[in-house]
């Protein structure tokens, strides 16, 4: 691993665990609501990743036009056709296999003297996606209302994976005794976590986060074969803002705006998760399938970690046992999985890796 993809690696994790830190930090310490911290969240992250496909396409745009190619037709220096996501359109990303309607493999008939700063962010990504990116982040919201900081990522980090891992499962991934075990020490570690006792973290946050790492697993899985993972991302942020706009409508009576939370809000939206996910996708394409499956065991460390440092959260010790057995048990899976030939590849023909983003 480079010291470039090293860097790129750490800021990813620290911009997921912050998600947590920030969501929580709003509803604990302002007024804010969580359906009003879900709405800004997606505004916000769908105007940066808008704003960053625009100033990339400008970039490129810029350098055919410095390259002396005529800039009206779209066209790259190498004859291809820029597509509205700032790329060539027959040049692929590190995750392939676009699901948008536009992809490479399709395209639209484009007319001729198209001006070179038009861009569709609906062209990429679909409603489905959308849907499940709004379920995450609204489960994501009202979930910190009751639990802290290290509680909630482990919840949703062992839902994603545990979502994506029996995916695998069901598509005809085969399982050793290995990952069998590994599976079944972290759905213990779960059950340890939430079981009903003195120090059990609230049961309806905990099946909010729950609900909301199935959600996120379920839209990585979706965007696994994403032609260009960021303007597939902006696409779904996009669309999934009138469903956050649906959600602050109906909870309006009890919305309560603060400027402190909306500001925390709109750091999680266009920072720690838009800008997040494109450094995310930056460094996949120098990481191996089972290092950035492995490397986000510690999003619910750092924040776990962040939670005591700058929230005064605790740690008690059903929280450690349940850490070390769901995080070990991944681990099992995910190791195992990579040496595995069997399993190596996924449906698509491509690495099976277990990327899910928080």
């Amino acid at each position: 691993m480079t010291v470039r993809v090293f860097i790129l690696t750490l800021l990813a994790m620290i911009a997921f665990a912050s998600n947590s830190l920030l969501c929580r930090a709003a509803l604990k310490q302002t007024a804010i609501d969580p359906a009003t911290f879900t709405f800004v969240r997606i505004f916000s992250g769908a105007v940066a990743l808008w704003l960053i496909l625009q100033s990339r396409r400008k970039l490129i745009v810029d350098r055919i036009r410095r390259a002396g190619r005529p800039a009206d037709g779209l066209q790259s220096p190498v004859g291809r056709r820029v597509s509205d996501s700032g790329e060539p359109e027959s040049t692929a990303p590190p995750l392939v296999e676009s699901f948008s309607s536009d992809s490479p493999a399709t395209p639209k008939p484009r007319k001729s003297g198209s001006h070179v700063t038009r861009h569709s962010s609906l062209a990429n990504g679909d409603w489905p996606s959308a849907i499940a990116l709004f379920v995450y982040a609204a489960g994501f919201s009202f979930a910190y209302v009751d639990l802290s900081a290290g509680t909630g990522a482990l919840l949703l980090f062992g839902a994603v994976q545990a979502t994506m891992i029996l995916w695998g499962f069901r598509k005809g991934e085969r399982l050793d005794a290995i990952q069998i075990l590994g599976i079944a020490l972290a759905l213990i570690g779960l059950v340890v976590l939430v079981f009903p006792g003195i120090s059990a973290p609230p049961l309806i946050g905990s099946i909010f986060m729950l609900v909301a790492g199935v959600a996120w697993g379920v839209y990585s899985l979706r965007g696994k074969t994403a032609a260009n993972a960021t303007a597939a991302t902006a696409g779904n942020f996009l669309r999934a803002v009138p469903f956050a706009t649906l959600i602050g409508l109906v909870a309006f009576r009890h919305a309560r705006f603060d400027s402190l939370g909306i500001t925390y809000a709109v750091i999680s939206g266009a920072i720690t998760s838009g800008l997040g996910y494109v450094v995310w996708y930056a460094a996949l394409a120098d990481l191996k399938a089972a290092s950035a499956a492995t490397v986000q065991l510690s999003v619910p460390v750092l924040a776990a970690t962040g939670g005591i440092l700058l929230l005064g959260e605790s740690i008690n010790l059903r929280y450690v046992i349940a850490s070390i057995a769901v995080l070990g048990g991944i681990a099992l899976v995910i190791i195992e999985r990579q040496r595995s030939p069997s399993s190596a590849l996924d449906e698509s023909g491509r690495p099976a890796d277990g990327t899910g983003r928080i």
